[in-house]
């Protein structure tokens, strides 16, 4: 008998007490420091009382070696099987060009790519979504550069790109950032809109400083009214704020503005925070960047002094927020990266790619579907093999099944190869949503 190689074990922030999560069992507890120190002792080969080994026993966390190993493998085929009827989500870029300039734009050294939208390539789209992932469950995500500017020429194209959607009768989502909305909302509600993201970076002031109109203008009080365009249309927004060292502590302040608003009570505002990270060049500024630890180490001392900051925006603080909502674990987590499996993503140009992060990338294409059918099936193959089974790093984790192994664009950014890690920090996560959602 061995201390499973998956218990996750750790002191809760700000607390004597401790947590111990296993998501291979399924099990999760929360033990005084009496116990905790009996549980380190396991890990550390000494003697407890048998009634103790019993209980861990029990919840799968002191196991048999080769038992676990059955139970690893039984886990693994049902989720290569679930992920069979997932719902996949299409990206169509219509362009790459925007209205913005964003102080951080990821976008921004990316060579011009030729050629324009047309009715053409749209259907080609469509054919080939039809064909290539019949009897799929799946839905469109329409991205950019900004895909809702304000011209009779891209309305149209965002016209007929509803229509085809509702010929095959799939839902579509919308990336924007927001300036053009109200000029949108009739079009859009022509079709089975799923939601349209949005982002806001802070109150006026803040996002007028992060995110401006290509002479300078300011943008806030136009992606407010789109906002509430949306919303008394019924058309579901999803909110994100873009953080980091600049604007994080507006975050109270935005959150206070969308209470106010009434935008958190309605059915159609959901959330989302996203950290301001190196992809694909390194940022003017890298300083301001928050690693994934320390962006929710600040998120967590922000909603101690400002409760309320919940009501627009919970973390999931890794499986934390789950484990509170649902009082069981998620199901292990084999792999993290939707990328060739349950996300592809394709633009104007007629080329395929993996996902948002290597689209518009000429080095990440995976083949075409415009003019003529290509694939390159060594490089899909890659993509479509990557989990927590075949990243070396992975094999000695415990962290393995909270975290999926992370990104796989970003990993191959920084190792060159696709099936390399790019490790999430799970135990310092857990530490606060335990202190979060437990412990309060």
């Amino acid at each position: 008998m061995i201390f499973s190689k998956h218990n996750i074990f750790s002191k809760i922030k700000d607390s004597e007490n401790y947590f111990i999560v296993n998501l291979l069992t399924g099990n999760a507890d929360i033990v005084d420091s009496i116990d905790a120190e009996k549980i380190n002792r396991v890990k550390n080969n000494q003697t407890v009382d048998d009634d103790f080994l019993k209980e861990l026993s029990e919840k799968g966390y002191w196991v048999d070696e080769k038992e676990e190993t059955k139970i690893y493998r039984s886990k693994y085929l049902d989720f290569i099987d679930s992920r069979e009827d997932d719902e996949i989500q299409l990206f169509f870029v219509p362009n790459y060009s925007c209205n913005f300039t964003c102080s951080y734009c990821y976008q921004d050294e990316y060579a011009p790519a030729k050629g324009t939208v047309d009715n053409e390539i749209i259907d080609a789209f469509f054919r080939y979504i039809q064909s290539e992932f019949a009897g799929r469950k799946k839905y469109i995500t329409v991205f950019g550069g900004e895909p809702l500017l304000n011209s009779p020429k891209q309305k149209e194209l965002i016209s007929y790109l509803i229509e085809k959607s509702n010929e095959a009768k799939l839902d579509v989502s919308f990336v924007t950032n927001g300036y053009t909305l109200v000029d949108y909302i009739d079009i859009l509600k022509q079709g089975r809109v799923r939601e349209v993201q949005i982002t806001l970076d802070g109150t006026a002031t803040i996002h007028n400083n992060r995110r401006f109109l290509k002479n300078g203008t300011g943008t806030f009080d136009k992606i407010v009214q789109g906002i509430d365009a949306c919303i008394s249309n019924h058309l579901t927004v999803n909110l994100r704020m873009v953080v980091d060292k600049e604007n994080i502590d507006n975050l109270p302040e935005l959150a206070r503005f969308a209470i106010d608003k009434g935008w958190t009570t309605s059915p159609y505002f959901k959330t989302q925070i996203g950290r301001n990270y190196e992809l694909h060049h390194c940022q003017s500024s890298p300083d301001k960047l928050f690693s994934r630890v320390s962006l929710y180490e600040n998120l967590y001392e922000l909603i101690k002094q400002h409760p309320y900051i919940v009501d627009f925006y919970k973390p999931a603080y890794s499986i934390s927020k789950f484990l509170s909502e649902n009082g069981s674990l998620p199901e292990p987590l084999f792999d993290s990266c939707p990328a060739c499996k349950s996300e592809w993503a394709f633009d104007y140009t007629g080329h395929i790619y993996s996902c948002t992060a290597t689209v518009g990338k000429a080095d990440e294409s995976l083949g075409t579907f415009f003019p003529q059918l290509s694939k390159k099936e060594d490089m899909i193959n890659a993509w479509e093999s990557r989990d927590v089974t075949t990243i070396s790093e992975c094999s000695s984790c415990s962290l393995q099944l909270a975290c999926g192994g992370g990104c796989g664009s970003v990993a191959k950014n920084r190792t060159g190869n696709v099936c390399s890690s790019d490790c999430r920090p799970v135990k310092d996560l857990l530490e606060l949503g335990f202190s979060s959602y437990f412990e309060s």
